[in-house]
């Protein structure tokens, strides 16, 4: 970072929000760090030090600005294989920094020894997965006493510190101050009653309306809606003692400051960041749109408007879900897939209550589709519940083998996964080809590099090639093919 003072130094003058999330600069004057976006009084050349993450800058001695807020900053996305497994291991540390699991489990969650993860993840964030932890849950406890109307008992359990008395020593160690003193320094949390809202950063651009046609093609009837510019959805999740907690989320954009807004019901507090983790997937806000853009652009010498900055490539709020309605999509319109899938969750769906015109049910688990299949290896019975819905019996075997292979853990559709493992995986299960393993690792897993040479979709984008031809032309936009694929089918 230091070797590149004056390049980072102009992005912080500059306030460019391409930079946002990717570096923090620290000033010695104050002892805060802040983005590279934040809007005080520019600190001066010789104050600044700037540093790889959050983490990093408070390992340092620097504490957040309460202006420019630090927590809200985007992640960063990894594509060079030397920084993939400590991006999936930080993460998998956002997203279960309250399930309260040691760093040999993390590891072994990761594949690897925990000796090799802290050496990586040392050389990639210049901090220990420990203190990227910690920064974790600091960085929401910020957040939620900022935003929020919870208790600080109650950010305290979200935020996985465990107790009241831990939130309120890091706290003062760490910033200088007690969460209560921060709060009073905060605007009031607005919610209404039962609801929390939060927000993530995103880095510009961002074509939110085109996201939000896809996600209202594919949703679920009684598990998801899009309408006014929202995203709804059922959610169901496990907490870190087991209890499945069930609710709602509701996702807009706020495009004035860079930020997706999610409201969720406080039934989800205690899987708060298993849920915001989700949702960075879902809508893709580790992107960094000018890395994907400078590798894409050419797309456009083909056909002008190929190509268009501020493409997203959807991912999935739950991995399963996702799956079984592309395996239900196959040889048939979208319309349709979608129209099925809401049969099998209004027949085997568990039902909630929401408060939500269209949010009546969540997705069946992956043992309630094991179950219907019953104890044969042919699993017939599976034939009899879903055919009776108008899935064909191949489909409906293919969902069931699925099931059992995420159950028992022979396939894992998770952040620590490796895609193209995966992806043979699923192959070998009957009824998933080539298409719907690229799609499901593309949305499930957010591999970057997916392209589907057979789609219709993309033939008719690009008339005139062959799939052979499709494919080789499709090497020019390594490693970024999956924004590629978006992007031909948001240009028919």
């Amino acid at each position: 970072m230091e070797e590149s003072k004056d390049f980072l130094y102009a992005a912080f003058k500059a306030k460019d929000a391409r930079f946002d999330g990717r570096f923090f600069v620290g000033i010695s004057s104050t002892k805060i760090y802040c983005r590279p976006v934040c809007r005080t009084k520019q600190a001066k050349m010789e104050n600044c030090t700037f540093f790889t993450s959050a983490a990093e800058a408070e390992a340092a001695g620097f504490r957040p600005c309460l202006l420019c807020r630090p927590e809200l900053a985007p992640g960063n996305a990894a594509v060079d294989a030397n920084a993939v497994l400590a991006h999936k291991a930080a993460d998998f540390l956002e997203e279960n920094c309250g399930s309260g699991q040691s760093l040999p489990e993390i590891a072994r969650e990761l594949g690897c020894t925990d000796r090799h993860l802290r050496r990586v993840f040392m050389e990639e964030y210049h901090v220990s997965p420990i203190q990227y932890l910690q920064t974790c849950r600091l960085l929401l406890a910020k957040n939620l006493l900022t935003d929020t109307a919870l208790s600080v008992l109650d950010v305290a359990m979200a935020a996985g510190f465990g107790s009241l008395r831990r939130l309120n020593d890091l706290f003062q160690k760490h910033y200088g101050l007690s969460p209560t003193a921060l709060r009073k320094k905060a605007a009031e949390g607005k919610s209404p009653a039962g609801e929390v809202t939060v927000g993530l950063g995103y880095r510009p651009p961002y074509r939110w309306e085109k996201i939000m046609e896809f996600l209202s093609m594919r949703a679920i009837p009684g598990v998801e809606t899009v309408r006014d510019g929202r995203y709804m959805r059922t959610v169901s999740l496990l907490d870190k003692n087991g209890v499945r907690r069930y609710g709602w989320i509701s996702v807009r954009n706020n495009q004035g400051k860079n930020m997706v807004m999610v409201t969720l019901s406080d039934t989800l507090i205690p899987v708060l960041p298993q849920t915001l983790a989700r949702v960075r997937r879902l809508f893709d806000l580790h992107c960094n749109p000018d890395m994907v853009d400078e590798a894409l652009q050419d797309m456009n010498r083909i056909s002008p408007g190929l190509w268009v900055p501020g493409t997203r490539v959807p991912g999935c709020f739950d991995p399963f879900e996702m799956s079984v309605c592309a395996i239900l999509g196959q040889q048939i319109t979208v319309k349709a897939a979608g129209t099925l899938a809401g049969k099998i969750v209004e027949n085997y769906g568990k039902p909630v209550e929401t408060g939500v015109p269209g949010l009546t049910c969540v997705f069946p688990l992956t043992e309630d589709i094991v179950r219907l299949g019953g104890q044969t290896e042919e699993g017939d019975s599976i034939e009899e519940y879903l055919g009776v819905l108008g899935v064909i019996a191949s489909r409906s075997r293919c969902i069931l083998a699925l099931a059992r292979n995420l159950a028992d853990g022979t396939v894992k559709l998770n952040q620590c996964a490796d895609p193209e493992e995966e992806m043979k995986k699923l192959i070998q299960i009957k009824g998933i080809g080539n298409w719907t393993a690229k799609y499901i690792a593309m949305r499930t897993l957010g591999w970057p590099d997916a392209f589907l040479e057979t789609d219709a979709g993309i033939k008719k984008a690009l008339p005139g090639y062959s799939e052979k031809e499709l494919a080789g032309l499709s090497e020019n936009w390594r490693p970024w093919r999956s924004y590629a694929t978006v992007s031909l089918w948001n240009s028919l």
